[in-house]
């Protein structure tokens, strides 16, 4: 079984027992989170899509931990004119673990 579901703007498709990142969430390492912005669920060629959302569709999901991603660099550079500024950015994201998907 697995199910799309909306987290942070970014859509998702996730299974049972996965484990992936998504961004920052206000929660501490060993809660629960329910998403129930769920937009499809599927299992074994049945699919309930939502119009826009299923109807009783929950994602169960454990935080596992915080962190910060890798490193990525912006560059904004105009040749021949001396103009180069260098910045760096770090996202903070959240590692959950799906443990349950339900459909109504």
């Amino acid at each position: 079984m697995f199910a799309v579901f909306v987290s942070g703007g970014k859509q998702h498709r996730v299974a049972e027992g996965e484990t992936l990142r998504l961004e920052r969430l206000n929660a501490v390492p060993g809660d629960e989170v329910v998403f129930e912005q769920v937009l499809l669920v599927g299992d074994d060629g049945n699919f309930r899509v939502g119009q826009p959302l299923v109807e009783g569709g929950r994602v169960r999901a454990l935080v596992v931990n915080h962190g910060r991603g890798k490193k990525i660099r912006v560059i904004k550079f105009k040749r021949r004119k001396g103009y180069m500024r260098r910045q760096g950015h770090r996202q903070w994201f959240t590692e959950v673990k799906v443990t349950g998907i339900e459909a109504a």
